[in-house]
């Protein structure tokens, strides 16, 4: 018998991820094209070296506004209580798909919400030291030089990040990435993979 499907994401919860998801991987990839000379070629992917130049800081703008919306709407639901700080610690298991002895779940697990606040760091960080490198000549030398330090490395960080996010909710997890597709998932994926979250859904 097939399982009976449950909505999972809202329309406006999957139009804010993949308008931050497409916003990233534009900054990300001129941000690269001008970091390095062995990836400026990226920059003829995007209209040349002065366009990347120009619209780099507005992709990374919108990226930084919508993680913002994004935070509003589920930084609530992403507080790490015991139950997640147990998961963390065994998340090995759960990337091997052994879940004995881990914590049940609720919407989200122990990775999602660390992702969560990490890439909100980093989008912090982002946005504050680009800014910085925006508009130099408004800048004490002090802040210049710390911007160049902290964009990238929070660029790194975020990119390897994301990375993470991509391969756990496709070859880890089969059906996470269907569900900011469609918005649903079927109720076997959510008894196994979110429990709580799934008795919730039941009762309410």
């Amino acid at each position: 018998m097939a399982s009976k499907r449950i909505q999972r994401f809202d329309s406006a919860e999957r139009m804010v991820h993949w308008m931050a998801a497409i916003s990233f991987v534009y900054s990300a990839l001129t941000g690269l094209s001008m970091w390095s000379h062995k990836l400026f070629w990226l920059s003829a992917v995007f209209g040349g070296g002065s366009t990347v130049r120009g619209m780099h800081p507005l992709g990374g703008t919108l990226f930084a506004f919508v993680l913002g919306v994004m935070f509003l709407r589920w930084a609530k639901l992403m507080k790490l209580d015991a139950d997640d700080r147990t998961w963390l610690a065994q998340s090995h298991k759960y990337a091997t798909h052994d879940t004995e002895g881990l914590p049940e779940t609720g919407r989200f697990n122990g990775g999602q919400k660390m992702m969560f606040w990490m890439q909100s760091l980093f989008a912090l960080l982002l946005f504050s030291s680009g800014v910085v490198l925006w508009f130099p000549e408004w800048m004490p030398r002090v802040l210049r030089l710390l911007a160049v330090l902290v964009h990238p490395l929070a660029a790194i960080g975020s990119i390897g990040g994301i990375i993470v996010h991509i391969y756990m909710g496709t070859a880890v997890v089969p059906g996470a990435l269907r569900a900011m597709m469609r918005g649903w998932v079927t109720e076997r994926w959510a008894a196994s993979h979110h429990p709580k979250w799934f008795r919730d859904v039941r009762k309410g």
